[in-house]
């Protein structure tokens, strides 16, 4: 195992200067991702309306009360409407899509974003707020990976619910996930709509780093090719690249109400299964140094990061994660697991 580590850390080097690894773009990040802070946010909706609602295209016009840069309380304009069909029909909060006229955000700390995703609990129970935050911290995990990440930030959601006569207030913990396309403008691409990419036209190195981090978190609730929890941009140079989003389904969050796909060989979502393309055994062992190289600064995050986790949560979170860099540094494992697995 070591001389497989030496061998190609000159390699993991080059990679970083010529890819990009873990130096995130941060130019043009918008003033509401520049700070991490979480927010101080108030939503006032019906639930049963918004959750009755079938017709993606259908917003619900309303206002966000938030507490803006100088520490004072402020309002702006939005339309909103639930998002993800598993999760309106089975949560009693459904995740929120959020969108604002480019005219009412200037001047804002929401400007430079017209559709916002909002990731709320699933249920009222304090458990829930684990389970947001842990999904919160797969995407800071993400980070170190690759550039082509969604910016996020925590908020701590007052959520008023106007269902009944009698409005009921609920205090949960939510994070903010930015808009696709300051995500692809931010990379100088644009995100691709309306059709199936095949694997095979996909930037090999960022789809692969893409599918590790999916093997990771046991996560597998997904598809690049009809853009399923994916987002896909394409760049000047015609490449494809995947921005993943959503891992509440991930068995790194384990969340109860989690499932997995009938046509899938697994039982439960704490099942890892390697769904990545056979691009070709030199580059998965590539992102596999890469990985192995991260492990330290991974693991570090969980520790480091203070988000209001659930002290209790985070030996298992760290167990689950070091399980997955046993598997990479094992080459029985690395083959059984990966190799002989891709698609």
């Amino acid at each position: 195992m070591m001389k497989f580590l030496n061998k190609l850390t000159l390699t993991i080097l080059l990679i970083s200067l010529f890819s990009g690894i873990g130096l995130a773009q941060k130019n043009d990040v918008s003033p509401l991702f520049s700070e991490k802070d979480p927010m101080q946010i108030r939503l006032n909706f019906s639930i049963k309306e918004m959750k009755k609602e079938k017709d993606d295209t259908v917003y619900f016009p309303s206002y966000i009360h938030y507490v803006n840069p100088t520490g004072t309380w402020d309002s702006l304009k939005i339309d909103m409407r639930a998002r993800g069909n598993f999760r309106r029909t089975k949560c009693f909060f459904p995740p929120i899509r959020i969108k604002i006229k480019k005219k009412d955000a200037e001047g804002t700390i929401f400007e430079g974003n017209k559709n916002l995703k909002l990731v709320v609990p699933c249920q009222t129970v304090s458990a829930h707020n684990d389970l947001v935050l842990k999904e919160y911290l797969c995407y800071k995990l993400f980070e170190p990976v690759t550039p082509y990440i969604f910016e996020t930030r925590l908020a701590n959601l007052t959520l008023v619910d106007e269902s009944g006569k009698n409005p009921k207030t609920y205090e949960v913990k939510s994070f903010w996930i930015e808009d696709d396309d300051v995500v692809a403008k931010r990379h100088g691409g644009k995100i691709a709509k309306g059709s199936q990419i095949l694997p095979q036209r996909m930037q090999p190195l960022a789809a692969t780093r893409q599918d590790f981090f999916a093997f990771m978190i046991a996560n597998t609730d997904w598809s690049s090719m009809v853009q399923h929890n994916i987002k896909v941009m394409q760049m000047e140079n015609k490449d494809y690249i995947p921005l993943a989003y959503d891992f509440d389904m991930s068995g790194l969050v384990n969340a109860n109400y989690a499932t997995t796909s009938e046509v899938l060989p697994i039982s439960n979502v704490r099942q890892r299964l390697y769904r990545g393309f056979c691009y070709s055994e030199e580059m998965l062992e590539q992102v596999r140094a890469e990985y192995i190289a991260l492990e330290p600064e991974i693991m570090g995050m969980v520790d480091n990061l203070d988000i209001g986790l659930n002290p209790k949560e985070i030996p298992d979170f760290k167990k689950y994660l070091g399980e997955f860099f046993t598997i990479l540094k094992n080459d029985r494992l690395f083959k059984d697991q990966i190799l002989s697995k891709c698609r």
